[in-house]
């Protein structure tokens, strides 16, 4: 070959392979470049700044800014490079990388470091709790707070700041798709749990955000759907927990997508300034959901709409001509940006109560964290002739049936998409957990004679059927994956509340086979099971339970652990007997009713009540007393109850607190929650609990004088294991 074709061929492979190493570069720089120090930050200013003084400085800084740098504080700092990372991220590694909003160097204001993750820190491998419904399904306060605590740290050790995670929406229907990422359908257990989840993590200078703000349960038509909700609804159903977070010092609120009365929430004066601001006394910052939170930048700047995330579309330049119309005030600005660099002075100036090295990141005391929290959610639904737990010394062969057996299924991989270093399955669970006392079969359970056969074989059969990742979870347009002929498979929300159709008629076929059988349930909410639960002996609901999860499994059907978890959702035995539902809908009503306070105005009988779960022990809740039955408004109610272990295992059980307004002139629900305890007991022995609930909190909000207002009549006090009116003994009091 001659010699100036060889130079022409160098200089053409020169050519071809020189954006292939950009593309390389690229890419490693998207995986490894390192989160920015926010810590060095700190220098700069004081330590331990008060409120006072952070907010002083603040008001400072906004009077050096040019209005460039105002504007840049109000939106997230990704630009076209920052983008292209994103989406790198997203669509080549599964992951989202932290976004930073708000920084700059030449006044040493650092950016907020935001990461997601209801279930667990979604930037880096970090540890995967269960998802927040089944940690509701716990009631356990106390272990909510570990879990925050343990995010808290996780999320400084990956280099965020900023926790997008406590998501208290309302759960309304079992069908919404991220119900998984919220605590269930009853205010005061969101309230109570996400008021736990926020203060473990702001323990480490991180600043949690409570979204979706407001009236965000319906995943599919989240872009477009106007929810029309009555003043009163809206105080009382709606926004109470909302409330707590911010009583619980919560940094932040994210703005929802839809519509509440006409108007977005990104720009609803209503939600953002009268009652967040002017009622609540929210002092941090409000942020937009991400890339369509936000539809006007005019509105959004008069209704209290703080950051436009994740970059700039109606903020930055789009603002100016408005600024200078005075559309957009230009004091309004400076007192958005005085709001965003406060909270950010207050948390990057607080000490800090400890290092955050590296191994701190799915360390093993957080994965053990993450395995008591899928223990403590487990709900034994069923459990006849005392099927469970299974004794390994009465066992041969162990049929462990369906597809799920087999799979990691730690829940929805959108936003809240976690990144484990290993998941145990439940198949894994259980081999470890038998070892050689038995042997374990698998069948997948797509052949339904083959599977009846191998129940028939077995000496006792596990059936592990539910629900994958893409069944139910966040709906991002073009993503998702086409659903199959029945509707399942293109995440969102759920097409019914039943099985898959292949697995109940599994359920059907193979369950007559063996009378020594279990079904766990896998999901995000409540699954209906009365197309098959009457040929199963017992049925336990194991959520996605996390990282760790199948080793609970494995305990709770053993007897390992005794199931002590209770349902955050009422179940029906039909999906009439819920209030209206559609996933693709442009405007819906949403009533005062909803859950059990449905169920009970409607006089349903619902297949799992709210607040139901059985043990392999029994207690007892009587002899309910008052410390006073007259009450005046600004007393509160203090409740006692005796629980008692009549069995001989140890175990846990949930009092419930509800209160029936008995007496009230106005409509209410026949009761509401409004109090709860976990209580350990040891065979045998008796503790008395103590629940108790402001009078205050028992108000009505009255939407022509603007107020709450608490009547002066007789109520009722309930106590007992469930919501179930059965379940509940009861005895009257009066407000004076």
């Amino acid at each position: 070959m001659k010699r100036g074709t060889k130079i022409r061929l160098k200089i053409l492979g020169g050519i071809f392979l020189f954006p292939i190493f950009l593309v390389i570069c690229f890419l490693l720089y998207v995986k490894l470049a390192p989160p920015i120090d926010l810590k060095s930050y700190a220098d700069h200013w004081p330590a331990d700044l008060s409120f006072q003084q952070a907010d002083s400085i603040a008001l400072d800084l906004v009077s050096q800014m040019s209005l460039d740098e105002k504007l840049a504080q109000m939106t997230g700092d990704v630009n076209k490079l920052e983008g292209a990372k994103l989406l790198v991220n997203f669509f080549v590694f599964k992951k989202i990388p932290i976004v930073y909003s708000g920084r700059n160097d030449r006044l040493h204001i650092p950016p907020f470091a935001f990461s997601d993750g209801p279930k667990g820190v979604v930037v880096t491998k970090a540890t995967t709790f269960p998802v927040a419904i089944a940690r509701a399904a716990s009631w356990d306060v106390d272990l909510e707070r570990r879990v925050g605590d343990a995010v808290g740290i996780e999320m400084r050790t990956a280099g965020a700041n900023y926790f997008g995670g406590v998501c208290i929406n309302l759960l309304r229907h079992p069908a919404w798709g991220r119900a998984q990422e919220s605590y269930g359908e009853d205010p005061w257990l969101q309230g109570e749990m996400a008021a736990a989840v926020i203060s473990g993590v702001q323990r480490h200078n991180v600043m949690a955000c409570a979204k979706h703000y407001a009236l965000n349960s319906i995943e599919n038509s989240r872009f477009k759907v106007d929810v029309r909700v009555d003043e009163r609804t809206l105080r009382e159903v709606y926004l109470p927990h909302f409330k707590k977070a911010v009583d619980a010092g919560a940094a932040s609120i994210m703005s929802a997508y839809n519509k509440v009365n006409g108007e977005y929430c990104g720009h609803n004066a209503h939600l953002l300034t009268d009652i967040l601001r002017d009622d609540w006394g929210f002092q941090g910052f409000v942020s937009s959901d991400w890339f369509w939170g936000l539809r006007d930048g005019v509105k959004g700047v008069n209704a209290g709409m703080d950051v436009e995330m994740p970059f700039q579309r109606f903020y930055g330049d789009s603002l100016k001509p408005h600024i200078e119309s005075g559309e957009a005030p230009l004091a309004k600005i400076d007192e958005m940006v005085r709001r965003i660099v406060r909270t950010k002075l207050l948390v990057i100036t607080r000490t800090d109560p400890q290092d955050y090295p590296k191994s701190l990141l799915a360390s093993e005391a957080h994965q053990r964290l993450a395995l008591e929290a899928a223990e403590k959610s487990m709900v034994l639904l069923k459990n006849e002739n005392e099927t469970l737990p299974l004794h390994l010394d009465d066992l041969g062969t162990i049929a462990v049936i369906g597809e799920l057996a087999d799979v990691a299924n730690i829940g929805d991989r959108g936003s809240s998409g976690t990144h484990p270093p290993h998941v145990i399955t439940p198949l894994e669970g259980i081999r470890a957990l038998v070892g050689d006392n038995a042997t374990i079969t698998h069948d997948n359970g797509r052949d339904l004679q083959t599977a009846a056969q191998s129940a028939k074989n077995a000496k006792a059969v596990i059936y592990i059927v539910g629900y994958r990742t893409n069944d139910e979870g966040e709906y991002i347009p073009n993503q998702n994956e086409q659903p199959d002929s029945t509707g399942w498979g293109m995440s969102g929300d759920r097409p019914n509340l039943s099985l898959r159709p292949h697995e109940i008629q599994l359920l059907k076929t193979a369950l007559p086979a063996n009378p020594n059988s279990v079904v766990v349930l896998i999901g995000g909410s409540g699954i209906i099971t009365s197309e098959w639960d009457e040929s199963a002996p017992a049925i336990l609901m194991a959520w996605y339970p996390g990282m760790g999860g199948g080793e609970a499994i494995a305990k709770a059907l053993f007897g390992k652990i005794n199931p002590s978890g209770k349902m955050p959702v009422s179940v029906p035995k039909k999906e009439g007997d819920l209030p209206f539902f559609k996933a693709d809908i442009d405007s819906i009503e949403y009533g005062y009713f909803h859950g059990y306070t449905w169920m009970d105005e409607q006089g349903i009988e619902p297949a799992y009540p709210f607040g139901f779960g059985l043990s392999y022990t029994t207690f007892n809740v009587a002899n309910l007393r008052l410390a006073s039955n007259r009450l005046a408004t600004d007393d509160t109610l203090r409740v006692y109850v005796d629980v008692t272990n009549s069995d001989d295992l140890a175990g846990e059980e949930v009092v419930q607190l509800y209160i029936g307004f008995d007496g009230s002139k106005v409509e209410r629900p026949k009761k509401l929650l409004r109090d709860f305890a976990k209580v350990n007991l040891a065979p045998g022995e008796t503790k008395t609990v103590g629940l108790r609930v402001a009078v205050a909190d028992l108000a009505w909000y009255n939407p022509q004088a603007k107020s709450w207002q608490v009547e002066r009549t007789r109520y009722r006090a309930l106590a007992g294991p469930s919501s179930r009116e059965s379940d509940l003994i009861g005895v009257p009091f009066w407000i004076h």
